[in-house]
């Protein structure tokens, strides 16, 4: 059954979220065309069910996930999440849409200059319209962690620096130890794919990557390799939100 657009209004209303979007104000291109009947939430969610079981997507419908950093890793962590039918994610940066990115960063063309968390946002409306976003264009610091990511049991480090890398985990890690953060460092270059791993560093943080390449002295960053890692991270959120066990 499709839901026209009238009704989608009413759909994902968070009135105590400023940043939060939904289908009702996913943008229409100039000179495209009508937006045809579309799959209602009940559809997707069997369709989903199909695929995982109910048992399975019923806990992943229910998480949130805090994705910090969008380029590269948090870009492709996002959507990931996405296809699987994940109930909620926070997207946070404060950077907007470069030139540069494309290479490797789920963005189009036609993002150039857009901040991050509304570009993705958009991106991942197409696809799963009915998904509860909250959008932060902020640089994350010691000082606003504790606010920013208080209502999220799942956490993704997906920065470019090693020092925001740090601050980050230092933060979450001291503030939040009950919370589960998944980090990565390692993935520049191309080749030696296997070399790209999940390795449990304490009870409530896990690491994606080979832990060893630098972007500088591998070529950059490339697709293929920030892929793999980026797909590391989804995957070991998808298994704690799964499993419930953190193992």
């Amino acid at each position: 059954m499709g839901v026209d657009r009238e009704s989608a209004r009413t759909i994902q209303n968070s009135p105590d979220r400023e940043s939060t979007r939904g289908l009702q104000d996913f943008p229409e291109r100039e000179n495209s065309k009508p937006m045809q009947d579309f799959p209602d939430r009940e559809t997707i969610r069997a369709a989903l069910e199909l695929r995982h079981t109910k048992p399975v997507q019923n806990k992943i419908c229910a998480a949130r996930v805090a994705v910090c950093g969008l380029g590269g890793l948090g870009s492709n962590i996002a959507i990931a999440l996405a296809r699987c039918g994940i109930g909620g994610l926070h997207l946070i940066d404060f950077d907007r849409v470069d030139l540069t990115n494309l290479n490797r960063q789920q963005y189009p063309i036609s993002a150039l200059g857009r901040p991050k968390p509304e570009a993705l946002r958009d991106e991942l409306l197409r696809f799963h319209p009915y998904l509860d976003i909250q959008t932060s264009f902020v640089k994350l610091t010691v000082e606003n962690i504790p606010e920013l990511l208080k209502d999220e049991l799942f956490i993704c480090e997906a920065f470019d620096r090693p020092e925001q890398k740090a601050m980050l985990t230092n933060c979450v890690l001291t503030c939040f130890p009950e919370k589960y953060l998944v980090g990565a460092s390692g993935m520049a270059g191309f080749g030696e794919s296997n070399s790209i791993r999940t390795r449990k560093i304490l009870p409530h943080y896990y690491l994606c990557g080979d832990e060893v390449s630098e972007s500088a002295e591998n070529g950059g960053l490339m697709a293929p390799r920030v892929m793999l890692c980026a797909a590391h991270q989804a995957n070991k959120i998808l298994e704690l939100i799964i499993e419930g066990s953190g193992t």
